[in-house]
């Protein structure tokens, strides 16, 4: 190893801990620029965290499987991050109760939406039928998104690109287009986020205000329910 610097490389690369370490250490750089900038739009820690790490594997010609030999710990993480979003919901149980009606009438517009629009926009664009069956759930939360695209006999990799894509994408444009939009309403603000953009819009809404957090997380829970059920249904109408 003296000798060759390179095989330290190949030895350290197949470390989990050293995936994990690179993947926490860029993601908590991303985020303090983030916090210089005070949470600009387009300094969002996930999307600028995804490239640099994605640049990093291509240089080092580094296989996404050894990669994620170590960023899995985090991965197993989101299990609980999801379930601690009950801890600000019962705070704030009182706000979302007296909202229950215009959230379920915003939900099924939300969902809908979500899902018909890629369908028509894929269909319109000629895209082949895997691809839009694997676009289709594209608004929900990865794993659920996977999961139907399984049951669709879809690309499920494909689904969490486009998942990541949809949440990085919505993230960045939610503050500005409430803003051009006026829509000051941080319930609004923060379900329109979670139905479009699940968690990573929901990190951003958190970071904006509480409220907006909550509704966002009740959001994205909702939708992943809604959008189980309405996707088949969505391929069945559209795609004779």
């Amino acid at each position: 190893m003296k000798d060759n610097p390179f095989s330290l490389w190949v030895y350290l690369s197949q470390s989990p801990l050293l995936w994990l370490t690179v993947t926490l250490l860029v993601y908590a750089i991303a985020d303090a620029v983030s916090l210089a900038l005070r949470r600009h739009a387009l300094a969002n820690p996930v999307l600028h965290a995804v490239w640099i790490i994605g640049a990093f594997l291509f240089a080092t010609g580094t296989p996404y499987a050894i990669y994620f030999g170590g960023a899995q710990f985090v991965h197993f993480l989101l299990g609980p991050a999801t379930v601690a979003l009950a801890v600000p919901l019962y705070e704030n149980r009182k706000i979302v109760l007296a909202s229950i009606v215009p959230m379920l009438a915003a939900l099924v517009a939300g969902s809908v939406t979500a899902v018909f629009s890629i369908v028509l926009l894929a269909e319109a664009a000629g895209l082949p039928r895997e691809v839009i069956l694997s676009l289709a759930p594209k608004s929900v939360t990865a794993a659920v998104a996977m999961g139907i695209s399984e049951t669709l006999q879809a690309d499920p990799s494909l689904t969490a690109v486009a998942v990541i894509l949809t949440g990085i994408m919505g993230a960045t444009v939610v503050t500005r287009l409430m803003n051009r939009t006026g829509i000051t309403d941080f319930r609004a603000r923060g379900f329109a986020a979670g139905i479009a953009a699940h968690g990573i819009g929901t990190a951003r809404a958190f970071q904006v205000d509480e409220v907006a957090g909550v509704f966002s997380g009740i959001a994205m829970s909702l939708n992943a329910l809604i959008t189980s059920f309405l996707v088949p249904l969505a391929l069945t109408v559209l795609m004779r």
